[in-house]
């Protein structure tokens, strides 16, 4: 019987079960074959109290001359992942950070792997038992009898049946808050505090796509003198960050002009110039009209990025991205 039950599972739960399982795989590759750790947060939770986690090197917080931080978009998209719907109809490299990951420790980066929207756990809502008395009760007594001689295995069935033909009657759930992870913002900064800022690196190089943009944005106005204290360059793959609307001072929008590039979404061909609105960081192409696809098609480019932003660090001189022609006309803002 149990290979008929799909049929009768609504497609909004087979959908749920599949990201479960691609969760979990991608938590395994990330533990089994990248060799990170998985560390729970909050760092001081009790045993009872709701928990998340993050992935790390061996070295993130060892390593005295690189750390790369990784952090994905909004979503349904867990620790390690890019995009699920890339997982499913592409392949592992572009839907996932473990290329990322696996050529950050080749070039001698620590790593540290976000997990911005693991905010909370959902428990079933307590339920209040009203227990009728047989006496007022308005069934007749032999309906009463009947329905208490039902067999365990019958009722079982029928239960089982009726939560899939009513979703409505499933059990209720509420959510409970992750200590100061409550958001993919509150996570940024809860990590940076007891992890980033604790890190040995010299030099911290972060990868943000979409709303990760926006958290690192939020992080920077958040711990500015640290952020640019510790942060040698930030590598955003078509970030929805605003700097108007996150009302971001202007000496963020200047130190994110000289040390961020955003890789957008585009039909120009990779690191082709594009103009911005806003005043914050230069525009190039990831090379891709495909939202979901920017980080894997700029995946060379960041990593050129990187170490020019490092080189240029040592050397007092700005990476090449910064440099060019094309900066924001809108400098003096």
């Amino acid at each position: 019987m149990n290979h008929l039950l799909i049929f009768l599972i609504p497609w909004k739960d087979l959908n749920m079960l599949l990201m479960k399982i691609i969760t979990k795989y991608v938590y395994e590759l990330l533990e089994k074959d990248c060799n990170l750790k998985k560390i729970s947060i909050p760092v001081d939770a009790t045993e009872s109290e709701p928990k998340s986690f993050i992935f790390m090197s061996e070295d993130a917080l060892t390593n005295p001359q690189k750390l790369m931080v990784l952090i994905h978009g909004s979503g349904v998209v867990r620790a390690g992942q890019w995009a699920r719907r890339l997982i499913i109809n592409e392949d592992l490299d572009s839907g996932t950070q473990i290329p990322f990951i696996k050529r950050a420790m080749e070039e001698g980066y620590g790593v540290i792997v976000l997990n911005p929207n693991e905010n909370y756990i959902e428990v079933e809502k307590p339920t209040i038992h009203v227990q009728s008395s047989s006496d007022s009760s308005d069934e007749p007594a032999e309906k009463r009898e009947r329905k208490d001689k039902v067999p365990k295995e019958t009722k079982k069935r029928r239960d089982f049946y009726e939560k899939y033909r009513n979703p409505q009657r499933e059990k209720e759930t509420m959510q409970l808050y992750i200590r100061e992870n409550g958001s993919p913002e509150e996570h940024a900064v809860y990590v940076w505090d007891h992890f980033i800022a604790q890190s040995a690196a010299e030099n911290v190089f972060f990868v943000a796509h979409s709303y990760g943009g926006l958290a690192f944005v939020e992080l920077m106005i958040q711990r500015e003198a640290d952020v640019k204290s510790k942060v040698t360059a930030v590598a955003l793959t078509d970030s929805v960050h605003n700097v108007w609307h996150q009302e971001a001072g202007k000496t963020i929008r200047e130190w994110m002009r000289e040390n961020c590039c955003n890789w957008v979404s585009s039909s120009e061909p990779l690191d082709t110039s594009v103009e911005s609105m806003l005043p914050d960081c230069p525009r190039v192409s990831a090379g891709t009209d495909r939202h979901e696809l920017t980080s894997w098609k700029s995946f060379p480019s960041i990593f050129k990025f990187f170490t020019e932003a490092s080189e240029a660090k040592t050397s007092s001189l700005k990476p090449a991205l910064t440099r060019r022609s094309h900066r924001i006309k809108h400098e003096e803002l």
